[in-house]
């Protein structure tokens, strides 16, 4: 492990762990300490950092999701009720003119299309993508090859507690600065 501690507050903290368990342990001792604003890093998905980080919390990309759906449908069967009210055609046998089952698929449809259109914006909102500029911290080539990490950047907290818990969560290296 290498590290010098300091009393800086604000300063970036990069930690590399060559385990997944080890990155459990120091995100699970992060967020006992109160800290919730670092990136964890890794080289492949794991759904076990998932777990650790959103704390069996739905994403909120659901929302988005129902939202456009509802948005879509409703526009959809709008546009279309609209359109036939405006530009009546003579129907025989007293039918109504505005009536749901000839609606039925165009509504279906709008609401597939808004409702992957949403899930498409709420992901790329909620991933922060696109992600321009990275800080220095973030390119180690080691993140995509075999370890995982953890970045803080320009963290509010004392950097030397940040340090001292990653590296007693068995980090293999914590630089700073």
């Amino acid at each position: 492990m290498s590290s010098a501690h300091a009393s800086a507050t604000g300063a970036p903290v990069k930690a590399v762990y060559k385990h997944l368990d080890s990155l459990l342990q120091g995100i699970h001792d992060l967020q006992a300490a109160g800290h919730r604003d670092f990136t964890v890093l890794s080289p492949i998905p794991r759904h076990e950092i998932e777990e650790a980080l959103y704390r069996g919390e739905p994403s909120p990309v659901r929302w988005f999701t129902l939202l456009g759906g509802i948005f879509g449908g409703t526009m959809v069967f709008s546009l279309a009720s609209l359109t036939h009210a405006n530009w009546p055609m003579i129907i025989p046998g007293g039918k109504p003119l505005v009536s749901i089952p000839p609606f039925l698929v165009i509504t279906f449809e709008g609401t597939i299309l808004w409702a992957s259109l949403m899930t498409l914006v709420g992901l790329l909102l909620n991933c922060g993508l696109p992600f321009t500029n990275p800080p220095k911290q973030m390119e180690d080539p080691r993140f995509t090859n075999d370890c995982f990490g953890i970045v803080f950047t320009g963290t509010g907290a004392d950097t030397s507690k940040i340090v001292h818990i990653l590296e007693h969560s068995g980090a293999v290296e914590v630089t700073h600065g």
